[in-house]
């Protein structure tokens, strides 16, 4: 991911966020003022973007015995896999596996949907 600053780096992060599983359609005032935050302080895309993506992965391939998280509500709720990749970065090429496994599990999950939309006695 490229850098960018100002109103293009709020619109990549907000883009970014929008189009995870389980995030809102639209982002909200709050949402808004954080990716400003995040570009204030300097966070590169790319650590965002990978937290976004490692979020999301760890709620989506977690226990299906675990009851069902609710919706992401809010760009806050990635502010402490924020904190913890600046912490410890993850190791070059990982952002690529990322994505590359959100993609993966996010097809299998659509597919089992779909699998399962209609009872089988059609």
């Amino acid at each position: 991911m490229t850098s960018a600053a100002g109103p293009a780096y709020v619109a990549v992060v907000l883009s970014l966020y929008v189009d995870l599983p389980d995030t809102p359609l639209r982002v909200s005032p709050q949402d808004q003022m954080l990716a400003r935050r995040l570009e204030e302080q300097g966070v590169p895309l790319s650590l965002v973007e990978a937290a976004f993506l490692l979020a999301s992965l760890r709620r989506l391939v977690r226990s299906s015995d675990l009851p069902a998280l609710p919706k992401i509500r809010s760009l806050a709720y990635f502010q402490p896999v924020i904190a913890e990749l600046q912490e410890r970065p993850l190791p070059a090429g990982y952002l690529d596996y990322l994505r590359l496994k959100l993609r993966t599990v996010t097809k299998a999950l659509s597919t089992d949907v779909q699998k399962h939309t209609f009872p089988d006695d059609r």
